[in-house]
């Protein structure tokens, strides 16, 4: 009983973790959209384009598991996981980008 509870925070866990890298992801793009990020021209067609894919593939190894009969917890990790990592690799791509606010000046959008 104790390991399938542990077993779903953790899962919980992971969700609130990913919620939190997608944010992050969100904040940079708005401050590159305001002039205040750098961020590059091509960011607001990624944006769009990237989540088709990447909740397909969510979809599709949830499905799997589901398929497999996996309890919950691997059911919810195997949908996070792509999303988690495509949040991760937006988050240190923009992160390392750096401010680029420069009064008087347009952001160039």
């Amino acid at each position: 009983m104790f390991e399938a509870f542990t077993a779903l925070t953790g899962s919980m866990m992971r969700l609130g973790f990913l919620g939190a890298e997608a944010q992050s992801v969100m904040a940079y793009r708005m401050l590159g959209f305001a002039g205040m990020w750098s961020v590059p021209s091509t960011e607001v067609y990624r944006m769009t384009a990237e989540k088709g894919p990447a909740f397909m593939q969510a979809w599709s190894q949830a499905s799997a598991a589901m398929m497999r009969g996996a309890p919950a917890p691997v059911v919810i990790n195997a949908f996070s996981r792509p999303l988690e990592v495509k949040a991760r690799r937006n988050r240190k791509r923009l992160s390392r980008r750096g401010p680029q606010f420069r009064p008087g000046q347009r952001s160039g959008w």
